[in-house]
């Protein structure tokens, strides 16, 4: 793939949402559920890597580093803010929901990108997690450490696999499931459980909403659905494909993904593709720059570039600016809070039955 596309990729996967209304129960404790004799309650915890390969935790980790600002979050959603020892790609002002902002901020940053391995090994972390796996050397931005290597230094590795294993899912992602899982999974091995389940809980009730609100709605009916990776370049778009979270996220609120039957998680494909597929909404995918101004700025970017770019100015969702402006990050990576996002396309998509 093109190092430029790669470079757009991995923006998608490595920041969090940007603010947006957040899930229930926003303002959880800082400090996680496993402190003193109730450390071991639940364990000994283990989980699976994205070939299947398991990990035991005989009790809750300390020190934990993040490979991204969305492995972050779910730490400061799960109320185990406390551990959090680092993080690479760090996010940008605004990323965060407001209640966390803070707390993220002193989160030290130990690389602007991929953590270079060395600075990983030596951080003094029992638990990294990572949202990467095999996308570990994505443009050439760095090098993960073997797991020989991992257990020399004491740590141990653990995926969210809804995002770091999407290329390799079995059948299309047509429903959060996945990130779930990756919320309940990271709960039992932080102690967090009772917390891993509310946020389920209230992700569920949103997306039910949604799906109720829906239900008579006939998949022909459903409109179909761009999402234009803007980041990834604009010489050769890349298509999210059905293996992608933001497939499910689509598909929950009412969309149908013109490239859905693109098995895998992203594609490049050509703009004759995109103009045969001829897409009734598009949305502007583009990662958080770092403040409101910035963001409006890199959006109008994008539309500019969909009205002036010979291959789509004619297409009817141009033409008639059906645009949605929701960052890349909300919408291909997994987390708490996916299901705003599946309720916000709804409502744009559907805005008679999804209030």
């Amino acid at each position: 793939m093109r190092p430029r596309a790669w470079c757009g990729v991995l923006a998608a996967v490595a920041l969090s949402a940007t603010a947006c209304g957040s899930g229930g129960g926003g303002g959880a404790a800082e400090k996680s559920d496993d402190a003193g004799s109730g450390a071991r309650s639940g364990f000994p915890v283990t989980v699976t890597d994205c070939m299947g390969a398991k990990t035991t935790f005989d009790a809750a980790p300390k020190k934990i580093v993040t490979s991204n600002a969305a492995g972050l979050e779910l730490l400061m959603w799960l109320g185990a803010a406390d551990k959090a020892a680092g993080t690479g790609f760090p996010p940008g002002k605004g990323a965060m929901p407001g209640q966390y902002a803070d707390r993220a901020a002193k989160v030290p940053a130990l690389g602007k990108t991929v953590i270079p391995k060395e600075k990983l090994l030596g951080s003094g972390a029992d638990l990294y997690v990572d949202a990467f796996s095999s996308m570990k050397n994505m443009g050439k931005m760095g090098d993960a450490p073997t797991a020989e290597e991992f257990k020399a230094a004491g740590i141990k590795h653990v995926f969210l696999k809804s995002t770091a294993c999407a290329s390799m899912s079995k059948s299309p992602r047509t429903d959060l499931s996945g990130v779930e899982a990756d919320i309940e999974e990271l709960g039992k091995v932080t102690g967090t459980s009772a917390r891993a389940a509310e946020l389920v809980q209230d992700m569920r009730k949103k997306t039910g909403a949604v799906r109720d609100a829906l239900k008579d709605v006939p998949a022909g009916k459903r409109p179909s659905y761009f999402f234009f990776d803007y980041d990834a370049g604009t010489k050769q778009p890349m298509a999210v494909c059905n293996r992608q979270v933001a497939n499910a996220v689509i598909s929950m609120a009412g969309g149908r993904n013109v490239f859905d039957g693109c098995d895998g998680d992203f594609k490049p494909v050509g703009w004759e593709d995109v103009v045969a597929k001829n897409p009734d909404w598009i949305q502007l995918g583009v990662r958080n720059r770092g403040s409101d101004e910035a963001n409006a700025k890199a959006f109008d970017e994008a539309a500019e570039f969909l009205k002036t770019f010979p291959a789509t100015k004619d297409l009817t969702a141009v033409k008639e600016g059906r645009f949605l402006r929701i960052g890349s990050e909300r919408t291909t990576i997994g987390g708490v809070r996916s299901a705003d996002t599946v309720r916000e396309i709804a409502h744009t998509l559907h805005p008679d039955r999804v209030k």
